[in-house]
């Protein structure tokens, strides 16, 4: 079990430019931040930020196509997000200093990491299991929305080299077994965050009301 939370401006500023900022509390294990980049190109990124052991890039492979992510995480103390939720500490404290040199070189400017909102939290549970018929581990996360709408995720992990070939074989699985892959389709983060935004809009107007 865990709670997301992502931070952004009321009108998603940082969406708009690619960046993802995020915290969570993790249920037996603590609590973690990240600063995503997406899309990237990953022969643009520095050698000093792709050396970085806290950094990392991915190949997502879905349905509609692929796209290329990097990631710098770091690891938190238990209370930490639940302190910068609460308002105790600054939201700046949950990030490192190379997070926060990453999230500077992106982020619109004249928007530092103290001037986001905390939007959330969003309830997650996330199980790994082995199907039979399939010779990868999958990882199933349900999202919980506030407004109570679900969204199911399934995803395997694999080299880069090999994610084309697992897009194909994964698709097959589920296709035989009667998951429609041609439905529209959303991201858990797209999804939060319009949510959030348009929450915030609508409180807006009752305050101002």
């Amino acid at each position: 079990m865990r709670q997301v939370y992502f931070l952004d401006t009321p009108d998603l500023a940082l969406n708009k430019t690619r960046l993802v900022v995020r915290a969570r509390r993790i249920q037996g294990k603590g609590n973690d931040s990240v600063v995503k980049l997406r899309p990237v190109i990953p022969e643009d990124l520095s050698p000093e930020l792709r050396a970085s052991p806290d950094f990392g890039v991915e190949v997502d492979a879905m349905p509609g196509g692929y796209v290329c992510s990097g990631s710098m995480k770091h690891v938190l103390d238990p209370t930490k997000v639940k302190d910068a939720v609460a308002g105790t500490i600054p939201i700046h404290k949950l990030y490192s200093k190379e997070q926060r040199a990453l999230y500077e070189e992106h982020a619109p400017e004249g928007i530092g990491l103290d001037d986001l909102q905390i939007l959330g939290p969003i309830l997650v549970l996330k199980v790994k299991f082995n199907p039979e018929g399939y010779d990868r581990r999958l990882v199933a996360e349900l999202w919980m929305y506030p407004d109570n709408s679900m969204l199911l995720e399934l995803s395997t992990r694999c080299a880069t080299t090999e994610a084309f070939q697992m897009a194909m074989e994964l698709r097959i699985f589920l296709t035989d077994r009667g998951i429609d892959l041609s439905a529209e389709q959303e991201t858990k983060t797209k999804k939060a965050l319009e949510f959030f935004s348009q929450r915030l809009a609508v409180l807006g107007q009752e305050g101002s009301g």
